[in-house]
């Protein structure tokens, strides 16, 4: 459920954007506030439209952006974020770590910060304009690397994500029998974790114990980590389910 705070500031961008006729953006939202945002926002936008946005196919963190209709066809370049890009030297390492303790040092909210990239020797990263102002005006190092920093490469980047997998049979595809493998804890335990509201299901928190998993469907188990139902392979002889988790590491 939306919490009443965040609700309150999607409310007033449908407000602002209703007197001013014109686009109005939020500040990154995580994936809880984007799937929470675009929910609210199917409800209570009426005739304007609605976009989330992170610099780029499958971003994690995004904006959302309310506007009128006759801004659709280029509000996704509106949108105020830039794009800075890090190099560094290649026998360095750095990590997403490293990256975001720096921005926070510099006093920077969560919120202004998209999505960090790393790879060899490079890395970038979405920042709203006032961010990007500072980081390329004070940045010379991330932790003890030093890095030239650019706010005029598009992005080019291949996001990677490893995965351990986990595979298992279940009783059923019920709540509480995917989190027990996930988990590796009795379904007593899975249960007891769902109802003491520790398991989040696509980005919202799980009510019920008994609710039917689907293919593809994110849990995130407070403590335990987050996993993806990768794949449902048929039963076995005694009628319980193959299936295949993949767990972010």
């Amino acid at each position: 459920m939306t919490d009443k705070l965040f609700e309150a500031r999607l409310g007033d961008m449908i407000s602002r954007c209703e007197r001013s006729s014109a686009p109005v953006f939020s500040f990154f939202l995580d994936e809880r506030q984007c799937a929470e945002a675009e929910l609210w926002c199917s409800h209570n936008a009426g005739d304007l439209r609605y976009m989330l946005w992170g610099g780029y196919e499958d971003a994690q963190r995004k904006m959302l952006a309310v506007y009128p209709d006759f801004c659709e066809d280029y509000v996704q370049e509106d949108f105020p974020m830039h794009c800075l890009t890090f190099t560094f030297r290649k026998e360095d390492r750095l990590t997403h770590r490293d990256f975001l303790g720096s921005f926070m040092a510099l006093r920077l909210k969560r919120e202004v910060i998209g999505d960090i990239i790393i790879a060899e020797g490079r890395a970038q990263t979405f920042v709203t304009e006032i961010a990007s102002r500072l980081i390329t005006t004070v940045t010379s190092k991330i932790g003890r690397v030093g890095v030239k920093i650019s706010d005029n490469i598009p992005f080019e980047l291949e996001k990677t994500q490893e995965f351990q997998d986990i595979s298992g049979t279940v009783a059923s595809l019920r709540l509480d029998c995917v989190v027990s493998l996930a988990a590796r804890v009795s379904r007593e335990n899975a249960a007891r974790l769902i109802r003491s509201e520790k398991v989040d299901v696509n980005h919202f928190t799980a009510s019920s114990v008994s609710a039917e998993l689907r293919q593809g469907d994110i849990l995130s188990v407070r403590g335990c980590g987050r996993f993806v139902l990768s794949s449902i392979d048929g039963a076995t002889k005694k009628g319980r389910i193959h299936i295949n988790l993949r767990k972010y590491i």
